[in-house]
């Protein structure tokens, strides 16, 4: 069984036990869990011909719910700036700092 989740305006396909990276987000230092709210869709249960449910925008009453691991950081990118003939070189980087999130259960 997966779902389809929408987090900060891109869509993450999940399943149980998934480790997926998702945007950082101001958390109070004792939170554990995170819940998110827009589903997009459900598949069927596995083994079952049931039906996939899909949202229009959003499924109500179904929710994802995942454990915070770790707050971390990206890959460095790195921003070059470059005139030719003008001496202007301007090199600069940036680490886009993430959630790393496990998937714990996925609800109808």
């Amino acid at each position: 069984m997966y779902a389809v989740i929408e987090d900060s305006g891109s869509q993450i396909k999940v399943c149980e036990g998934d480790v997926i990276r998702v945007a950082i987000r101001d958390l109070p230092s004792d939170t554990a869990t995170i819940t998110f709210d827009k589903i997009l869709m459900i598949s069927g249960k596995e083994g079952t011909k049931a039906k996939p449910q899909i949202g229009q925008p959003f499924i109500k009453d179904a929710k994802v719910t995942a454990d915070v691991l770790t707050e971390a950081k990206g890959d460095k990118v790195t921003i070059i700036k470059f005139k030719r003939r003008k001496t202007y070189k301007r090199k600069s980087g940036h680490r886009q700092p993430y959630l790393k999130v496990q998937i714990t259960s996925i609800q109808a």
